[in-house]
């Protein structure tokens, strides 16, 4: 008889986990986007799915589970909590090699079990995986939207029941309010401790004056938001899409910006009038960088003074 069970992944097991994640996805690229030239599908090949860095990050941060079967580790799956109620299923993942045994399924059904409080379940294909559809629909999911390039499905482990009140539909289970028309409202001097927002229509909402510390924000469109006077201290922020976005008059004292790319358009990112003294760039790309009226006493290049490289430039152009 097969065992297939889930266990929290560790550390140590980033450089496996990410050795099947490439596996697999390289063979979902070679399977859809074969024929298809310079598309670029993140449901297929996920950012930094080849990265050991991105999956130490998911490790640490997400609630990520090895999938056993018969005690050998063959894949992955790791989730984001939205609040107690809701969940996302972000990657899941088997070695092509052991696929077909019911790995998948049992992990789904596994991950549910492992997180009892959570009615609803989400998660995101590329739409060219076929295959996936009628895995996700035949696991209880439904299709809730559709793009040329992506399906969302949701999975809603148990229905609630609809009352009428003051001529607005809402549902309640237990202490949840749904399907209810807040738009406009002003809500003030409020104790909304733990309080979880899902699934929350807000374009244009203003958070101020607030305690919002310990505040999750995930799988959310943030786009062409303000972050103002902002206490961010020992913050996480992590797997966002910052493209032509600002950062003015910010302390980053103590900051770490690691794994960190450019993306496809190769655009510069600039720094003016900044203080980085005493800063570090390790194992970095800086090609074609450039540095202009910045004071660099004390700045090094592999252990050597630029102070002196200059100087070292001067004597050679002077030779010739």
């Amino acid at each position: 008889m097969s065992t297939i069970t889930i266990e929290r992944a560790r550390i140590e097991d980033a450089g496996i986990l990410t050795d099947i994640k490439r596996k697999v996805f390289d063979a979902e690229k070679e399977k859809w986007l074969s024929y298809a030239e310079n598309v670029v599908d993140y449901n297929i090949q996920p950012p930094g799915y080849d990265s050991i860095e991105m999956g130490k990050y998911m490790i640490l941060e997400l609630n990520y589970f090895k999938i056993l079967y018969q005690e050998e580790l063959v894949g992955g799956v790791n989730v984001t909590l939205g609040g107690k109620r809701h969940g996302r299923v972000d990657r899941i993942f088997v070695d092509p090699d052991y696929q077909g045994k019911g790995i998948g399924s049992s992990a789904i059904r596994l991950i549910e079990k492992e997180f009892p409080l959570v009615k609803s379940w989400e998660l995101e294909t590329s739409s060219r995986q076929l295959n996936n559809h009628a895995f996700y629909e035949k696991m209880g999911y439904t299709k809730i939207f559709e793009s040329e390039d992506e399906f969302c499905y949701e999975k809603r482990v148990q229905l609630n029941a609809t009352v009428e009140v003051e001529t607005r539909e809402i549902l309640i289970q237990g202490d949840t309010l749904g399907q209810v028309d807040l738009s406009r409202l002003q809500v003030e001097q409020s104790d909304m401790t733990e309080t979880d927002f899902y699934g929350i229509a807000g374009v244009h909402t203003t958070f101020s004056n607030s305690n919002l510390m310990g505040a999750q924000f995930s799988n959310c469109n943030l786009s062409e938001s303000r972050f103002q006077n902002i206490n961010f201290k020992k913050s996480l922020i992590a797997d966002l899409n910052l493209s032509h976005s600002e950062f003015a008059h910010v302390t980053f004292g103590g900051v770490y910006v690691h794994d960190t790319t450019l993306e496809d358009e190769e655009e510069p990112v600039r720094f003016e009038r900044c203080d980085l003294k005493g800063s570090q760039f390790k194992s970095c790309n800086l090609n074609n960088v450039e540095l202009i009226d910045c004071e660099t006493h004390g700045l090094r290049i592999n252990n050597i003074l630029v102070k002196d490289l200059l100087d070292a430039y001067e004597v050679v152009h002077k030779k010739r």
